[in-house]
């Protein structure tokens, strides 16, 4: 080679490498009971881990030097030497190979690296690592180039420090700190001399001496590791040839026997404690869908797995555990006869954290631990489509609480009376000021859960019921679009994307994209169905619009990533928390007591009574139609929990399936308060704001005056004015029996208020003016008779007045008021002079 002109074009090669990072693993964490991080998984092209030089056991650096380049502190990145060795042999008609210096492999090694660093495709990163370790005399040139070049500008501590975090070590186990956990479940600084050796004794040929074989595989444990075992006692041989190592050192560590102890590093979300695995794969889908991260799916994906990121999440270890447990104690992975599904998701107001997500089966994405049984499942019932979701679930009545905080929003309120009594045929028609301002939905006649046919009631009282028919009579008074832009203020949208639905298109199917090219959820229905919970939608989603009426009407986006620590130590951006103050706080305070009343004194109460420690709380429950799916929302000021048990598909009627003696239906009472238990334990809870005196009344009108009219007559006009008649009973009254003599109240009050209305029953005369008209008390006396009153009833009083001629002066019952017939009377008269 060197007879050639090889020299001169050695001379022109250049000599800057640029070491690029490495690919190191991202790890997933989540916070424990002491507020410490506990790995649910990592992830990684290279399982690597990069260390500083004090984090590298002695043994190892001096391991590496002896077996691989026993001339590295001498040589200036060449070994002449072994080179020269590999030279004579290449001569002899064998390949380039051979005689590279640590400097050497350390230079193809970033080469390497430095080539598929940023590529994506597999092909293409094929290609780029075929080109760099292709045999060649000019690819060994080059390297011997740069070896030089990179001597001259780093220290020999450099150099080695980044040969062995870069170096492989069999399989995707790359650097010395990845080996060392891999192989015998320690450090790169706690490695025994033993154990360092076998390590490096992989480095020089990772197929054949790799620890992780078994049985009667090549190496493997049933010959005692025998092929790593020779080369790592080499190794130890040359540290001692080398004065790296005392004779004492040497003899026990080649007397010890090869004891690999595997522990593969927690790769994907399969391996996450706690039933995180489905929140642990919610984060990844953050890191493939948000373009915070990178402008495509696929360079956003390879950053996070290249890119050695420690990633806290929100994720509390103590909801965590109790959600799971909670959901493991009650609610089967799988069951005959029907596809169970149970969730659990809590979310803290005011900052949108994802504080647990649990689900009652086990995570993989394995197609064949998936095929294993139906205990398995890849699909996160928690969270939307595009997040590893269902198509989302219809959340019953727990989405009545859009239409009570409409309701509010319209001026009425919680103390309204609605004609909440089913219809003979349907609702007729709603204003929509959406679809054209009326819309209609005829037939549409939807029964209460309680199989009656409603009543005159309150909308407070229509909450705490949960009274379907209720809740129509109300959306009857409102507009429809509001109400589903309520929804949407508070983070309502459904689960699934939204795709062509018409089945002529030959797009049919197909994901439907925004002006920017983005998918896009399909839109809230509002028809009347929805205003009682028809819009598929996830927990998630649930959890958060409930957080929102918890934080005072300020909604915030769930969010899973507290904060994101690159390799090197430096914080990475994380995608900002987004809060918006999008309710009226005076409305979410009236909507949290009517909640509070549900929950305490209503349809959540079987959960309520099961809490010990009480802080300020409200619900709301939801069963769907044939309790297909059954729900439990609400909330402290500090923690929003979601809780269903549903069919994940299919139809069977939860009423009908027990679990261990207890209907299903009813197991949401069973699993939300546990976890709400330990949520205000561990957060407690502040007071609600008191509900403004409007929102109690809401929107008030004037009594019109009935007073004399009949029954009928006066329930007529009362109704048109509003309100609802009631028949209070007959009352003494100087009016003729039958007519109506007033009313409790007047005045005003609430539309739809119950007026009661009371008519005479005739008993009462009309006290008649007996000073006036009289001289004389005989005639004042004649008059009493003839207005209906007792003559022996009249007492006359005289009262002395000079030049009083007997005229009646007082009378001690009022002229005009209303008296029974008995009553008795005092006439004052005046005289000169007293009997």
């Amino acid at each position: 080679m060197a007879a050639t002109d090889t020299i001169g074009i050695f001379e022109d090669l250049p000599t800057y490498l640029e070491i690029g990072e490495l690919s190191q693993r991202t790890n997933i964490y989540a916070t424990n009971t002491d507020g410490s991080p506990v790995l649910l998984a990592s992830f990684y092209d290279e399982n690597r881990v990069e260390v500083a030089w004090d984090q590298i056991s002695g043994y190892a650096k001096n391991a590496a030097v002896a077996g691989e380049d026993r001339r590295f502190y001498e040589h200036g990145g060449v070994d002449i030497m072994g080179t020269t060795r590999a030279i004579l042999s290449n001569l002899r008609g064998n390949d380039v190979q051979g005689g590279s210096s640590i400097t050497q492999q350390y230079v193809k090694n970033v080469r390497i690296n430095n080539a598929i660093r940023g590529l994506t495709d597999p092909d293409e990163i094929d290609k780029a690592y075929e080109a760099e370790v292709a045999p060649s005399p000019s690819r060994k040139l080059r390297e011997m180039r740069l070896a030089i070049g990179l001597e001259k500008k780093y220290t020999k501590d450099q150099i080695l420090l980044g040969y062995l975090n870069i170096a492989g070590f069999g399989g995707r186990v790359y650097g010395i700190e990845a080996a060392a956990n891999y192989y015998f479940n320690t450090t790169a600084a706690n490695l025994t001399l033993a154990q360092a050796a076998s390590l490096i004794a992989i480095v020089n040929n990772p197929e054949k001496f790799r620890l992780d074989y078994t049985g009667a595989e090549i190496n493997g444990a049933a010959d005692g590791y025998s092929q790593n075992k020779i080369r790592r006692d080499s190794i130890i041989d040359d540290m001692l040839d080398q004065d790296l190592i005392t004779q004492t050192e040497h003899d026990e560590a080649v007397a010890s026997p090869v004891t690999p102890d595997i522990h593969q590093a927690s790769t994907g979300c399969a391996s996450a404690p706690a039933g995180a695995g489905y929140f642990c794969d919610y984060i990844t889908r953050i890191f493939q869908n948000d373009e915070f991260f990178g402008p495509d799916e696929d360079t956003r994906w390879s950053t996070f797995v290249r890119a050695g990121y420690d990633v806290y999440t929100t994720l509390d270890l103590d909801l965590q555990n109790t959600a799971q447990n909670a959901i493991n104690e009650f609610v089967p992975k799988s069951a005959d006869g029907i596809d169970i599904g149970s969730v659990a998701v809590s979310v803290q107001p005011g900052t949108g954290k994802i504080l647990a997500m649990a689900q009652n089966k086990d995570y993989s994405a394995d197609p064949e631990v998936l095929g294993s049984g139906a205990n398995y499942s890849a699909v996160n019932y928690n969270t939307d489509e595009d997040y590893g979701g269902s198509s989302g679930f219809q959340p019953g009545s727990t989405y009545k609480m859009f239409t009570l905080t409409e309701w509010l929003k319209e001026g009425h309120g919680l103390n309204e009376v609605t004609d909440a009594r089913k219809p003979a045929t349907d609702w007729g028609a709603f204003r929509d000021s959406c679809n054209g301002g009326t819309v209609y939905f005829p037939g549409y006649n939807p029964n209460n859960d309680e199989l009656d046919n409603g009543q005159f009631a309150t909308a407070l009282d229509n909450t705490m019921t949960s009274r379907n028919t209720g809740f129509m009579a109300m959306a009857k008074q409102l507009d429809l679009c509001e109400i589903r832009k309520t929804a949407e203020s508070m983070g309502a949208h459904r689960a699934n994307l939204l795709r062509n639905t018409d089945s002529e298109s030959p797009e049919y199917g197909q994901l439907i994209l925004d002006a920017d090219g983005k998918t896009q959820y399909a839109p809230l229905e509002q028809g009347a169905g929805s205003v009682l919970g028809t819009n598929e939608i996830a927990p998630l989603t649930m959890a958060a619009a409930f957080a929102t009426v918890a934080a005072n009407g300020m909604y915030c986006k769930p969010i899973a990533i507290e904060r994101i620590v690159a390799a090197d130590g430096t914080e990475v951006p994380v995608p900002p928390s987004e809060c918006s103050q999008n309710v009226d706080p005076k409305i979410t305070a009236a909507t949290e007591y009517a909640l509070n009343k549900a929950l305490t004194g209503g349809t959540g109460s079987p959960s309520y009574s099961r809490i010990t420690t009480r802080v300020p709380m409200f619900s709301k429950t939801g069963t769907t139609d044939d309790a297909f799916a059954t729900w439990m929302s609400g909330a402290s000021s500090k923690v929003a929990t979601t809780v269903g048990v549903f069919n994940a598909s299919g139809f069977v009627n939860l009423r009908n399936i027990k679990f261990n003696g207890i209907q299903a239906a009813t197991l949401r009472h069973n699993i939300w308060p546990r976890i709400m238990e330990v949520a205000n334990q561990k957060y407690g809870g502040d007071a609600f704001p008191d509900p403004a005196s409007e929102l109690l009344r809401g929107q008030t009108s004037d009594i019109p005056s009935v007073t004399g009219l009949s029954y009928d007559q006066a329930r007529s006009i009362l109704q048109a004015s509003g309100f609802n008649a009631q028949d209070g009973g007959q009352q003494d009254s100087n009016l003729p029996a039958g007519q109506v003599s007033g009313t409790n109240p007047t005045g005003e009050a609430s539309k739809g208020a119950y007026i009661t209305v009371y008519t005479s029953n005739g008993a009462l005369k009309t006290v008649p003016d007996l000073v006036t008209p009289y001289n004389s008390v005989a005639g004042a006396a004649v008059a009493w008779t003839q207005a209906g009153f007792s003559a022996g009833n009249i007492t006359p009083q005289c009262q002395v007045t000079p030049g009083g001629t007997g005229k009646p002066t007082a009378q001690s019952v009022a002229a005009g008021s209303a008296a029974r017939a008995d009553t008795a009377i005092t006439l004052t008269y005046a005289k000169a002079t007293c009997p």
